[in-house]
């Protein structure tokens, strides 16, 4: 499960960047920045999860 988060986070940085090169698709950055976070959150909260 931890393998698919992480590949999840590598898959969204990558938008951002590609967003970020990109000027015009401001907006991949900014889905690229929530999916992140949520995902990041999301790994955080199952690891924890898998600890007790």
């Amino acid at each position: 499960m931890l393998q698919l988060v992480a590949l999840l986070l590598i898959i969204w940085v990558a938008l951002i960047i590609i967003g970020a090169l990109i000027k015009a698709l401001f907006w991949l950055i900014i889905i690229g920045v929530v999916l992140f976070l949520l995902t990041a959150a999301f790994g955080w909260f199952r690891r924890d999860s898998a600890r007790r």
